[in-house]
């Protein structure tokens, strides 16, 4: 739930525009973004490569959304047991990639330097980004470790 909902209208009106103009593109889903950062599976990968590359030839995009962002992240750490400076290092060329799109980009920008220099829950801090750049000033949490972050607010209990 995200709290404090700023009276923002740029940024609320800069997010309908954001979401006209990715409907209009293919959305991507995690296995395709993990098969091309981990390639563990040689046929999918060469598969994901090809399709890039004939996107980038038609001058199209794939988008990525931030749902799949959080995915990719839990995969990365949970099945691939990457460690943290590759994952971001790895969401880092992400965004370098002509041929993905990323939803809420400037968000995902932002989480990514931040990730660099906090030692914040990565999902949590996508997360938080992703609120702020929609014009909110908090997210509440339960949460007392993500609390420590000025993205988020924590929910008192009696």
């Amino acid at each position: 739930m995200i709290s404090n909902r700023s009276s923002n209208s740029a940024a609320r009106d800069a997010t309908a525009v954001e979401c006209d103009r990715i409907c209009e593109s293919e959305y991507s889903d995690t296995n395709v973004i993990v098969r091309f950062l981990v390639r563990d599976d040689e046929r999918q990968s060469q598969v994901v490569y090809a399709l890039l590359r004939g996107a980038e030839d038609r001058r199209e995009t794939f988008l990525v959304t931030v749902p799949v962002l959080l995915e990719t992240l839990w995969v990365l750490d949970s099945v691939y047991n990457i460690d943290r400076s590759h994952v971001v290092g790895a969401l880092d060329a992400l965004l370098q990639v002509p041929t993905l799109e990323f939803e809420a980009a400037d968000a995902v920008r932002a989480f990514v330097s931040a990730a660099r220099v906090t030692d914040f829950d990565l999902p949590d801090l996508l997360i938080g980004h992703g609120a702020q750049s929609c014009g909110s000033e908090s997210v509440l949490t339960f949460d007392k470790r993500a609390a420590r972050s000025s993205l988020f607010e924590l929910i008192r209990t009696l």
